[in-house]
């Protein structure tokens, strides 16, 4: 629209430009309520400094002796408590402002007066508006007959922002509502595609009774706007409205006629439960489903859920789709895995908008998690189990919260009937959001395949209800004994990432994919340790598996850092990582190599005497015998080769942390006594893993005669 210095601030944005770039404002503005002109702000802890503040206003130039005038106020954190009272103040001394010079007062009007004032307090410090919009933007001046609850038109369009429908459009991808009501979403759908400015049904706006307003530059403005109109509804995709209420989809049609858009939308009577309509190949489904009490009590929104989400795989593979809610457990009655949630909200309520890709491979697979049982059907250990994982998850969310870590294990295998380890995940954006990952440790052969079976439904049924999370936010899978790297095999290909958060670290993660989600939740300390450490050195990760250690060492001012796995899918993983968070650059370098030849390689080729980092990571799987490598390794027996290799490339001064998971290993004694080094792993192991303290174990090493080296 023009504007210039455009900032984010409390509860709106600001921008700078000329009168041109308001009126683009008023006349285009999706989103606003309101576009409010500065006069001024100065410090109001007091009615009085109110008053004065606002007489020092020419309010003769902005309006006459005989316009209506009314004042809106917000009041948050001042001396001044009441905003009638505020507002009153502000409406004498614009009044005295023309009784005082002898001129009759302007009239107060609460309807549609000639100027709309408005003033925010905040913190004692005023900042008094002239409204140039009037009336609330959102106010189209099309939708005369509604639904029952509808949507604010501004809401509407910023569900179709988030659900990204002007890409869609621009690729002529269909729009379509499987529960439109009054058509809301519809009508705003066909405003965006066909270009055409939202303001141009509004009959009324705040300047136009302003002294200051040029109406020639306004004329010229809708002008523009008829005509871009014009040429965008020549061009506009289908557009699809249904409802199961003919009532309201009478109703849309009137909407739709008054917005100029009848003859380009279809309004269509349809029942969910006995869908049937042709639809385009591609485009967008948006809708805002009904709710209510009766409805959620009687279960008959669950049922609509499905039915909604039994449509859309049927009649919309290859659409995305949106479903804004207030309830977004709900969306697990979809039976389509969300690839987003965005928070929205519908006036003061909170509320979540799913977005879906509707592909087959997002369709639920009735296999994925264990059958839930009934309350009635639990035992009377599930209910132990139940009660330890909510002291567990009551001290561990504290602590977390204290610590600021958001992705943590809540339970490990604390009861031996229930032998699982459960971590909790919280999303980046929206740490309200959070997934749950079950992993069953096998269950011995002496146990009975039935009774196993009973608890791992147990443990599914008492994690969602304690959780309060539907079946796209729980994972869970069985932890057999692993060998070597079975950990990062693939288990299927959703392809599925979140991001998480570690300290100021920003990382991927997937909880489908492989058996570990690509954090190690216990080495959390070593990873922040790194951070700490790094700055002003070169960094090395071996076996560096998606990076969450470079990404520490990088963010904590590393001068380069290498890191080194045989996998191709984990080195993308770690460079997606590196993007993630600003750091794709040539400081960064990802070596795809068999970490054993690379080390031999490295001390091969380097002169005597030159050492390559200052600081090495060393965390090497307990076996490997990929096909991708020349020989097999064994933590155990080949730790020697590993940590020479890495000690060769340490300079003088640094450091080499070593890391295995293996829980039986033994440092073999022959390293000391060419290398000091210090058992740390007490420091390493976090609060959360203190169940199992043997989760690993870890040395630092460093060369013999530097200052300040460990023990050894």
């Amino acid at each position: 629209m023009g504007a210039e210095g455009v900032r984010e601030t409390r509860s709106g944005v600001t921008f700078q430009g000329n009168i041109e770039t308001a009126y683009r404002a008023c006349l285009w503005s999706r989103l606003a309520n309101r576009i409010l002109l500065p006069l001024a702000s100065f410090p109001a802890s007091s009615p009085e400094l109110l008053y004065d503040g606002t007489r020092t206003i020419d309010w003769a130039s902005h309006l006459s002796a005989d316009q209506t005038i009314a004042v809106d106020t917000h009041v948050s954190t001042s001396s001044i408590t009441h905003s009638h009272y505020a507002a009153q103040k502000i409406k004498d001394a614009i009044v005295d402002s023309f009784t005082e010079r002898g001129q009759s007062r302007p009239s107060v009007r609460l309807d549609q007066p000639d100027i709309q004032v408005n003033c925010y307090l905040f913190k004692d410090e005023a900042t008094i508006y002239l409204d140039l919009s009037g009336t609330s933007l959102h106010q189209r001046n099309y939708r005369l007959d509604t639904g029952e609850a509808p949507l604010k038109e501004n809401l509407a369009a910023a569900i179709l922002l988030r659900a990204r429908w002007p890409e869609m459009s621009a690729s002529h991808g269909a729009f379509a509502d499987l529960m439109c009501g009054s058509g809301t979403l519809v009508i705003e759908a066909a405003l965006m595609a066909a270009d055409t400015a939202p303001g141009l049904t509004r009959d009324h706006f705040g300047f136009l009774n302003w002294k200051k307003h040029k109406a020639d530059i306004w004329e010229r403005l809708i002008a523009e706007a008829k005509y871009r109109k014009e040429k965008g509804l020549a061009k506009l995709p289908v557009m699809l409205g249904f409802d199961a209420d003919r009532r309201v989809i009478d109703k849309a049609r009137l909407n739709a006629e008054r917005a100029g858009v009848a003859d380009k939308v279809s309004f269509v009577y349809q029942d969910l439960f006995n869908f049937r309509h042709d639809f385009p190949a591609h485009g967008l489904m948006a809708t805002n489903p009904p709710y209510g009490r009766r409805l959620s009590e009687s279960g008959e929104l669950g049922a609509l859920y499905k039915a909604l989400g039994d449509v859309m795989k049927t009649n919309l593979v290859g659409w995305r789709g949106a479903v804004f809610t207030e309830d977004q457990a709900l969306g697990k009655h979809l039976g389509l895995r969300a690839e987003k949630v965005h928070t929205l909200y519908n006036g003061a309520i909170v509320c979540k908008l799913i977005h879906f890709t509707i592909d087959p491979s997002n369709f639920y697979r009735d296999a994925r998690l264990p059958r839930r049982l009934a309350a009635a059907d639990l035992s009377s250990q599930a209910d132990g189990f139940r009660n330890r994982l909510l002291k567990n998850l009551r001290q561990l969310t504290r602590w977390a919260g204290q610590e600021n870590i958001s992705c943590f294990r809540v339970y490990d295998a604390d009861l031996p009937d229930y032998s699982a380890a459960i971590d909790v995940y919280s999303h980046a954006q929206s740490p309200e959001e959070r997934w749950i990952c079950i992993q069953e440790y096998e269950a011995p052969p002496s146990i009975d395949p039935a009774r196993a079976r009973i608890r791992t439904r147990e443990l599914v049924t008492i994690c969602q209800d304690v959780f309060s999370v539907d079946d796209d936010h729980l994972t869970y899978k069985t932890r057999a004994r692993q060998r070597g790297e079975s950990q990062y095999q693939r288990v299927e290909n959703t392809k599925h990432f979140h991001e998480v958060t570690e300290a100021d670290a920003r990382l991927w993660v997937n909880f489908e994919d492989y058996l570990d989600t690509g954090l190690f939740l216990d080495h959390r300390p070593i990873r922040l340790q790194i951070g700490r450490e790094s700055a002003g050195k070169d960094f090395l990760n071996l076996f560096s598996y998606t990076g969450a250690a470079t990404i520490h060492a990088a963010l904590g001012g590393a001068r380069t850092t290498t890191s080194v796995d045989l996998s191709k899918t984990y080195l993308d993983w770690a460079g997606r990582n590196l993007e993630l968070n600003g750091l794709r650059t040539n400081q960064h370098s990802l070596i795809h190599a068999d970490c054993l030849n690379w080390l031999e390689e490295q001390r091969a080729v380097k002169k005597q005497g030159e050492a390559l980092f200052d600081l090495i990571f060393l965390d090497p799987p307990t076996f490997s015998n990929s096909k991708r490598m020349d020989e097999s390794l064994d933590v155990q027996r080949d730790q020697v080769r590993l940590i020479e290799g890495a000690m060769a490339l340490l300079r003088p001064g640094g450091k080499l942390y070593f890391s295995t998971n293996l829980r039986s290993f033994k440092l073999n004694p022959g390293l000391a006594d060419r290398f000091r080094n210090q058992d740390i792993s007490a420091s390493t192991i976090p609060f959360d893993f203190k169940r199992r303290s043997n989760i690993h174990y870890c040395w630092v090493f460093q060369h013999t005669g530097d200052p300040g080296s460990p023990p050894g």
